[in-house]
């Protein structure tokens, strides 16, 4: 079969030859239909992730982690749990039996690859890491960017009363009200600048809730902002919930940011259950099925895998691999 194959950390995947996956006892064989290429893949296949040695323990290997395809009947799965050298970005898989579900109706191959898992992304820090509130106040910092935008539409869904949302993208920052943006600020000013539109942005009553896609500089200044200047109580608490380290995987955070500006830091990932993550599955799913998000998506060949991941033109899109 065809597939993208790895031979080293750092290197681009190649379109290659690979061995066909052997269907095993209490495993099944899935054509693949659709992978998202995403920031996490190429970071795993960069060696700098926490588990790249876990899904990359040989080499070569075939690259990604999950995608969707279709069963012997035709059926359209979202799939996951390939064993490696084994990966999803090639024309079959074999999976455990368990390892799969099905694709709504009316849903493509390409939009169950690359949505579902962005929406989720924001979705669970939101509604049960952040316990967002109807009528509070939402900053997106990071907005430009594929989650970034789904992010701006489910805090509207959710019922956001404001959202301000950050990048440095023109285009994806100009495109950013029509998602449900209500402010926004360019990330391409000087410092003192950023700090004042933060400012600005905030009001009186401030951010309830950050979802955080940019840690590093942008999220020092970010908590600057939040910082007052006299002795008193803490006006209202924000809740920042780091998702992503686009910006930078490390920042410099003062005591005072802590003792004084009502700021609480969690994890994307706290507070979830399996309760809370097949219902908020389930939403997922009627907002697309209903069409209520906006997502721009580009599908590329499989062949052409190295220039796919090499490409710088993407921000604010997904691309989705597709082994045709």
């Amino acid at each position: 079969m065809k597939a993208a194959v790895l031979h080293a950390f750092g290197e681009t995947p190649r379109y290659e030859d690979f061995p066909d996956p052997t269907v095993g006892e209490d495993e099944i064989l899935i054509h693949v239909k659709a992978v998202a290429l995403e920031n996490v893949d190429k970071a795993v296949a960069k060696g700098v992730h926490f588990a790249s040695h876990q899904f990359f323990p040989q080499f070569p290997a075939v690259i990604s982690f999950d995608g969707i395809g279709t069963l012997e009947d035709g059926r359209l799965v979202g799939f996951g749990g390939m064993k490696p050298p084994y990966g999803s970005m090639a024309e079959k898989v074999v999976i455990p039996k368990l390892y799969y579900a099905p694709i709504p109706e009316g849903v493509d191959a390409a939009t169950a690859a690359a949505v579902p898992g962005s929406t989720l992304t924001s979705l669970f820090p939101l509604k049960w890491g952040a316990k967002l509130q109807p009528e509070e106040t939402v900053l997106i910092n990071g907005a430009t960017g594929f989650s970034g935008k789904l992010a701006v539409q489910v805090a509207k869904l959710l019922g956001a009363k404001r959202i301000v949302a950050t990048g440095r993208h023109d285009e994806s920052l100009r495109a950013l009200p029509a998602l449900g943006a209500d402010a926004v600020i360019d990330l391409k000013q000087s410092d003192e600048k950023i700090i004042a539109a933060f400012k600005q942005e905030a009001g009186e009553s401030g951010y309830h809730v950050i979802i955080d896609f940019l840690w590093g500089h942008i999220t020092e200044l970010l908590i600057a902002s939040l910082v007052p200047h006299e002795i008193s109580f803490a006006r209202h608490t924000t809740r920042l919930v780091q998702v992503g380290e686009m910006a930078g995987s490390t920042i410099t955070l003062p005591a005072d940011a802590l003792r004084t500006s009502g700021l609480n830091i969690m994890g994307g990932g706290g507070n979830l259950t399996p309760e809370a993550i097949g219902e908020g599955t389930k939403l997922a799913w009627e907002w697309i099925k209903a069409g209520k998000l906006s997502a721009d998506i580009e599908q590329v060949s499989l062949k052409d895998i190295e220039s796919a991941w090499n490409r710088t033109d993407i921000q604010g899109k997904r691309l989705v691999i597709v082994p045709s």
